[in-house]
């Protein structure tokens, strides 16, 4: 997956608590700090690059158990057309890519994308510290839950009236 959206929409925050959520080993990858990172994933082998990163970084990485996550992609975005290898050779590993200045990447790119094989979502940002609170405390008319919990949602609503 690769996410896209301006800068401080809450990209990485995302990511890292859908880690926490699931309980998957984060890998974190910030490729516009640190883009020597970017030739582990030169080869387009998936198995060798996560063989790669563990050395690097001195963990043990388990596809079935881990998230990979390449931030600030945008700063190698030729990266973008390996996340296909990915996809095809090592399903089990879910990888999420998110950049700020993406569109740029994106609209400027001499590579070949991953078409149909990489789902891109785009993240705005807020109206408002308050709307972000209401949303997220709003309940439920019929059962009182939130909607990020029990029902999910007011139009669906499962609850007995």
């Amino acid at each position: 997956m690769v996410l896209r959206g301006a800068r401080q929409v809450g990209k990485t925050w995302l990511v890292r608590d859908l880690a926490q959520r699931s309980g998957r080993q984060l890998v974190e990858l910030n490729l516009e700090r640190h883009p020597a990172y970017a030739e582990h994933f030169r080869d387009n082998d998936p198995n060798q690059t996560l063989r790669n990163l563990a050395a690097d970084l001195s963990l043990s990485l388990q596809p079935e158990s881990s998230l990979l996550f390449l931030d600030e992609i945008q700063a190698t975005p030729q990266l973008l057309a390996s996340l296909r290898w990915f996809r095809e050779d090592l399903p089990e590993l879910p990888v999420i890519a998110a950049g700020s200045l993406l569109e740029f990447a994106l609209r400027d790119h001499q590579f070949s994308m991953p078409v149909g094989r990489i789902s891109y979502c785009h993240l705005g940002a807020c109206r408002s510290m308050s709307s972000w609170k209401r949303a997220a405390t709003d309940r439920c008319g019929k059962c009182s839950a939130t909607p990020n919990s029990a029902c999910g949602s007011r139009r669906r609503c499962t609850a007995r009236r």
